[in-house]
């Protein structure tokens, strides 16, 4: 029947070592028939870390006769950490792609290091796409490159036209064993190098020499005389072939190599210059005498600034009669000692006053030389971006993730497995770009070359385009993936060498 009023200041429980500093007016009920209302700040439990719970009223269950009403302000709990700042409304992730990555990931027969950075792409997806784009680049600018080189260099290979196994007219005392000739320097070993208006023919004894030779298996003469094109301005190179010089190494754009007399092939510069086309006549003037030609062939060639016309010798010789040729071509039959062979030769044609050599004519280009240079300047400029793209992404998650890498290496993750998670979690962003990426570099080579040869006036073979094979593809794909792990690298290095007590107390 008595009741006592207490105004007592109460502090908080070590079960309630979240709430804040209070110091409440709180009245005891007497003989446990009067309420009592206690206004404290307490904290929600664990399991409540995702609801929002500012400013709520919580009913308190009865105990017996008394029930008693807590008006409390509560905040987040340290298992929610990713929560924003308390007073604001907050939710945890949905399962979502990332959590399904993980899950499909662990059921992989691979090492929890490497399913876990497999799945990490899934839950940053914008930085992961990110990844890709700058991987992708760099793998275009690599396809690119590898291909431009490649056919530039098949571009030189076509102009020279140096098929044959043994070239006879050089000098006595200048054959070889094979050795290329500097590049740029002008040999009888070119078949349509540019010569005197009267040169010196070969005898038949050489020829005759030449078919006596065991081991020859074709031959074929060549003599070269300036003329004139109706239609273009200038002199223009007339080659006269004496026999079959088809597989003498001369690349047909379009049409055919010639056949007999009155049929000439051109380069593509011709073929501009006089506005005509494969099928087309022209009058060529040899010596004052014009000769008219059928064109049945456009010939990749750069010689002479693409200016030259190849010709059987019975159609040279309507216009000048006594053409002989300056120097023969010699394929030998499969098997056969080259060396053996120009040595046995040289001893027949050292009384000739002419030799033989097996050099071939490599006549390389500088421009091709500073097109290489530039190329792969700007490649390796591109996959250093590339690189730092990677580095840059990488570098954020792994600081974004530090806590969770301090938990990992707490439960026993090693510095070797923390390196590999960190690695393995590029290598799909890294497939993705180099999957992407060399197709585009494969496009712009394929536009770009093409555009050069158009520029120079000349069409190209599909063979100076079609440089890729498909190992060579593959091989290019699986370079966005070694950006990629370069890139990843350093972070790698900074996430395996963190402390793990460091690694747990970061936000």
């Amino acid at each position: 029947q008595h009741q006592r009023t207490a105004k007592t200041t109460t502090q908080p429980s070590v079960a309630g070592r979240d709430q804040q500093a209070a110091g409440t007016t709180t009245r005891l009920p007497a003989a446990g028939r009067n309420r009592w209302v206690a206004r404290t700040t307490t904290r929600l439990p664990a399991a409540g870390r995702g609801r929002p719970a500012t400013g709520t009223t919580t009913p308190l269950p009865a105990t017996g006769q008394h029930q008693r009403t807590a008006k409390t302000t509560t905040q987040p709990s340290v298992a929610g950490r990713d929560q924003q700042a308390a007073g604001t409304t907050t939710r945890l992730p949905a399962a979502g792609l990332g959590q399904w990555a993980a899950r499909a990931a662990a059921r992989l027969p691979l090492s929890r290091s490497v399913g876990l950075g497999l799945a990490r792409p899934f839950a940053r997806p914008a930085r992961a796409v990110a990844m890709v784009v700058a991987v992708l680049f760099g793998a275009a600018a690599v396809t690119f490159a590898a291909g431009l080189s490649a056919s530039l260099g098949e571009v030189i290979a076509a102009k020279n036209h140096n098929a044959a196994d043994v070239t006879v007219g050089a000098p006595a005392g200048t054959a070889g064993s094979g050795k290329a000739v500097r590049r740029g320097q002008s040999t009888a070993a070119d078949p349509a190098a540019p010569t005197a208006s009267d040169p010196a023919a070969l005898s038949p004894s050489v020829t005759a020499a030449i078919a006596a030779r065991p081991g020859t298996r074709a031959y074929y003469g060549s003599a070269s005389l300036d003329a004139a094109v109706s239609g273009m301005s200038g002199p223009v190179t007339v080659t006269a072939f004496d026999g079959d010089a088809s597989w003498g190494g001369f690349t047909m754009v379009g049409g055919r190599w010639f056949s007999g007399a009155g049929e000439a092939v051109v380069p593509s510069t011709i073929l501009t210059a006089t506005g005509t086309k494969v099928g087309d006549s022209i009058t060529v003037t040899l010596r004052g005498r014009p000769v008219v030609v059928r064109i049945v062939g456009e010939v990749f060639d750069t010689g002479n600034d693409g200016r030259r016309v190849f010709a059987d010798a019975a159609t040279v010789r309507t216009a000048v009669p006594g053409l002989k040729s300056t120097t023969e071509y010699v394929d030998l039959k499969p098997g056969a000692d080259t060396d053996a062979y120009v040595t046995a030769l040289n001893a027949e044609l050292k009384p000739l006053g002419v030799g033989a050599t097996s050099a071939k004519y490599a006549n390389g280009s500088d421009t091709a030389t500073v097109l290489d240079s530039l190329t792969a300047l700007l490649t390796v400029l591109l996959v250093c971006v590339a690189g730092l793209g990677v580095l840059g992404g990488v570098v954020l998650d792994t600081h974004e993730r530090v806590h969770d890498l301090g938990i990992h290496k707490a439960l026993g993750m090693t510095p070797r497995q923390t390196v590999t998670m960190v690695v393995a979690s590029v290598v799909l962003p890294g497939l993705a770009g180099g999957a992407l990426g060399v197709p585009l570099g494969l496009a712009v080579h394929h536009a770009v070359i093409p555009a050069m040869g158009r520029a120079a006036g000349l069409r190209l073979p599909d063979f100076v385009v079609d440089v890729y094979g498909a190992g060579d593809l593959v091989l290019l794909g699986l370079a966005g993936v070694a950006v990629a792990v370069l890139g990843s690298l350093l972070p790698a290095g900074w996430a395996a060498r963190i402390r793990t007590a460091t690694a747990l107390r970061a936000e």
